[in-house]
């Protein structure tokens, strides 16, 4: 059930009105790796590449977090978005 909230809420998200903010991306980001693949892997991308080290930062701030609950809170978080922005 909640699985199947986390895959309708990945299509929502596509039809916010408006773009969310960048902090809200990551944090969308982050959750979405998380409750997908688990913890951030790999080496911290260089200080030259700042969209892919802000991402791995924010990642990286869901550590240990379980699978379930990174996903439940991207549910909630889309459905704060789309109350936020509305949907298109």
């Amino acid at each position: 059930m909640a699985n199947d909230k986390f895959k309708t809420s990945q299509d929502e998200v596509k039809k916010l009105k408006a773009r969310p903010t960048n902090e809200e991306l990551l944090d969308l980001y982050a959750l979405y790796k998380q409750g997908t693949e688990g913890n951030v892997k790999g080496d911290r991308p260089g200080m030259f590449n700042l969209k892919e080290r802000a991402k791995y930062d924010f990642w990286a701030t869901k550590k240990d977090m379980k699978s379930d609950d990174a996903q439940n809170k991207y549910v909630q978080l889309v459905d704060t978005l789309i109350k936020k922005y509305g949907k298109a």
